[in-house]
Formats: C-alpha cells, sequence, structure tokens
C-alpha cells in the first residue's frame, strides 16, 4: 500500500460558500413549491405537502453538512504520483509523476489554479482558492514531490 505524503482539503469558507449556496437554493425551492401547492389547490396548503417539501429540505442541508464538518481530501501527493477528487472540471483525475511535462500557476475563469500538464496532452487543473493551505506551499509541495518523482535532487545553496 502507498503511504500518502501530502493531503489537502476544502477550505473551510469554500465548504460554507457551498452549504449557504445549497441553502439558498433550497429555501427558493421551498417557497415556490409551498406557493405552487396554493395556487394549484385554493386554501389551505395540507400539512402533508408541507411536510415532503420541509422533510426534503432539512435532507439537503443535513446532506451537505459532512461537507463543512469533515471536508473530504481534494488532493492527494505520495510517492508515485497524484490524485484530485470532487473538483467539476479538474481533466485527468490521477497520474503517476513520470507522466508529468510540467506544472503551472495559471489564472482559468478568473480563478488561481495550477495546472499540471502531462506528456499525453491531459492536463489537470486544480484552483488553489478551494484548498485549506496557501497557494504558495501547494505549489512548493507539488514541486518537491514532481522533483522526487523524476529522480532529481535539489542541490544545497553554496555556503
Amino acid at each position: 500500500m502507498v503511504r500518502v505524503s501530502s493531503r489537502y482539503r476544502f477550505s473551510a469558507l469554500f465548504a460554507l460558500r457551498v452549504l449557504g449556496a445549497a441553502c439558498t437554493v433550497v429555501g427558493v425551492a421551498v417557497v415556490a413549491l409551498v406557493v405552487g401547492a396554493a395556487v394549484l389547490a385554493p386554501g389551505p396548503v395540507p400539512d402533508g405537502v408541507l411536510l415532503v417539501v420541509l422533510l426534503l429540505a432539512l435532507t439537503t442541508v443535513l446532506g451537505l453538512a459532512p461537507l463543512v464538518l469533515r471536508r473530504p481530501v481534494v488532493v492527494s501527493f505520495d510517492e508515485t504520483g497524484y490524485q484530485v477528487r470532487l473538483v467539476r472540471g479538474a481533466g485527468v483525475r490521477r497520474a503517476a509523476w513520470t507522466d508529468v511535462e510540467d506544472a503551472s500557476a495559471e489564472v482559468v475563469a478568473d480563478e488561481r489554479c495550477v495546472v499540471v500538464r502531462l506528456r499525453d496532452g491531459g492536463t489537470t487543473t486544480v484552483p488553489v482558492g478551494i484548498l485549506e493551505c496557501r497557494p504558495d506551499d501547494f505549489v512548493r509541495d507539488l514541486q518537491r514531490h514532481l522533483d522526487v518523482g523524476h529522480g532529481y535532487r535539489r542541490v544545497p545553496p553554496p555556503g
């Protein structure tokens, strides 16, 4: 079994933004369903309809709670390569360090990202703003793993 040497999770701010957006969508859906039920069936909205709508809303919000409470691992580096999870549009989700041609910092869709280019033409894009770390630390760790994966050793500074 390969030991994972670096793990990066969603930042708390990103997780809260996702939860807030989900709560907003659920709230709008609850209002729309209740108003729709009132329009379709004049008179008081049946208790059963209200109960079902509120249970669905509660289930949705509670389903997203682990995102905020546990914040899953998004990027992991080990001795052989990297893996990216839960990032929409990331591209190649897993690759060996030996398959990496280069990595660069770029702005994609107004987000600071690290783009890893593979020898076969594939790419992996990681928006660093969603990670629970400083972007510079993430890039340094990526460079260190790339160097080790390609068998490079850093030359110590003179003196």
